[in-house]
């Protein structure tokens, strides 16, 4: 498992930290039609939960709503569960090992992501930004921290930023086979919270794949 650390900057900072490391065994041992099953099932039971469908009721008091709202952003999840589950969008089903997250964000509205283990050069660095650091974004663009943004650094840069999303080296492609999922949290999150999203990404990882290898640590 990838050595994970908290920096300095973190120091008396609660914000608890989960990461999922998965190894998948070839597509061809994958179970697409039971995972996509099982997302469709879990997308329609999160949908008769959140019906009559109000904004403000399922999100307004989520943690992460309140956290990107300080950073004058809207949580991206809110618009995501608005496509995939209110108006039956769906997850894209182009790339399981992105849609396990994916799926995992729509169902608990707990932000997560996925990064290819390969292009990790050493450990990761957890840290709280205190100023604007630009960096290439995973769509091509150059994107950035922010002061008070919960971020992560390996040996050669930074790898993401909750607000602005993982970075152009480290996320997870579709041949890419060693991922780690992480499990954002924000300023006094019930650790709880955490637990329950890894045994949900265990679930989904275990209908996709039986054959896969994964470890969990929560800092």
């Amino acid at each position: 498992m990838l050595q994970y650390t908290k920096d300095a900057s973190l120091a008396g900072v609660d914000i608890p930290f989960g990461v999922v490391e998965v190894s998948y065994p070839e597509p061809e041992l994958w179970r697409r039609e039971e995972f996509y099953a099982l997302a469709a099932n879990e997308l329609a039971a999160a949908r008769k939960a959140a019906e009559p469908y109000e904004r403000k009721a399922v999100f307004g008091e989520n943690p992460y709503f309140r956290f990107f709202k300080k950073f004058k952003k809207t949580f991206p999840i809110v618009l995501q569960f608005e496509s995939a589950v209110i108006r039956g969008a769906g997850i894209p089903g182009e790339n399981p090992v992105t849609d396990v997250p994916y799926l995992l964000e729509l169902t608990s509205h707990v932000l997560s992501g996925t990064h290819d283990i390969d292009h990790i050069v050493g450990g990761v660095e957890l840290y709280l930004s205190s100023e604007r650091t630009n960096f290439p974004g995973m769509r091509g663009s150059e994107v950035h921290t922010y002061p008070g943004d919960f971020c992560a650094r390996d040996g050669e840069g930074i790898i993401f930023s909750e607000i602005a999303g993982a970075d152009g080296r480290t996320f997870a492609r579709p041949e890419s086979r060693r991922v780690f999922y992480p499990i954002f949290g924000t300023p006094g999150l019930p650790v709880e919270v955490i637990e329950r999203a890894i045994d949900s990404l265990h679930r989904y990882v275990g209908a996709l794949a039986p054959e896969a290898v994964f470890e969990s640590e929560i800092l």
